[in-house]
C-alpha cells in the first residue's frame, strides 16, 4: 500500500475534515459557532504554525488526517524542554481502516513533533483506537482529570 502524506495549510479543506470528523467520531452534528470557532483557531494557528495538519492520501483518493497542535508549559522532570505536542483529529475514513493507514498518519504526526523539539507528546483516543496507540508506545497518563463544568459551544 502507497500511503502518502500532503500537508494542508487550505482553510477549506481543514474545515471540511474537521466536520467530518466531528460528525463521525464525536456522532454531532457541528453548529455554526463551533465551526465558526475552527475556522478562527484554523487562521490563528496555521499562520502561526502552532497547528500542523496532514491529509492521507491513498493513490488519488483522500482517505484520512491528523494534525498535531504545538505548546508550550512550564518545564519539568518529565518535558525538560517544557514544549508539548496534542496529537489530535487522528481519523481514517471507515472503509480504508485497518491499512496501516492510520499507523502511517501518527508516524508522520510523531516526526513533526520530534522536530519541534515535543519531549512531551500526547493524545485522546477512542476505545477503538486505544490499541494502535498502545503498539506504537503510547501509555496511560495516570494522573489527570478534566474539568465538567465548562460552557460547551454546540449551544
Amino acid at each position: 500500500m502507497n500511503v502518502t502524506m500532503r500537508r494542508v495549510i487550505v482553510i477549506p479543506t481543514l474545515m471540511h475534515w474537521r466536520r467530518e470528523v466531528i460528525e463521525n467520531v464525536f456522532g454531532v452534528i457541528p453548529s455554526k459557532a463551533l465551526m465558526a470557532a475552527n475556522r478562527r483557531y484554523y487562521q490563528q494557528h496555521i499562520a502561526d504554525g502552532s497547528h500542523i495538519a496532514v491529509v492521507a492520501e491513498l493513490g488519488d483518493t483522500d482517505v484520512g488526517c491528523g494534525a498535531v497542535c504545538l505548546s508550550e508549559e512550564l518545564p519539568s522532570p518529565d518535558n525538560p524542554s517544557g514544549r508539548c505536542a496534542y496529537l489530535m483529529n487522528i481519523y481514517v475514513r471507515e472503509e480504508y481502516r485497518a491499512q496501516g493507514i492510520g499507523h502511517a498518519i501518527v508516524e508522520w504526526l510523531l516526526e513533526k513533533a520530534r522536530e519541534s523539539g515535543c519531549d512531551k507528546i500526547y493524545l485522546e483516543t477512542t476505545a477503538g483506537a486505544r490499541p494502535l496507540y498502545m503498539d506504537m508506545g503510547f501509555k496511560d497518563l495516570p494522573g489527570i482529570m478534566k474539568y465538567a463544568d465548562v460552557q460547551n459551544c454546540e449551544s
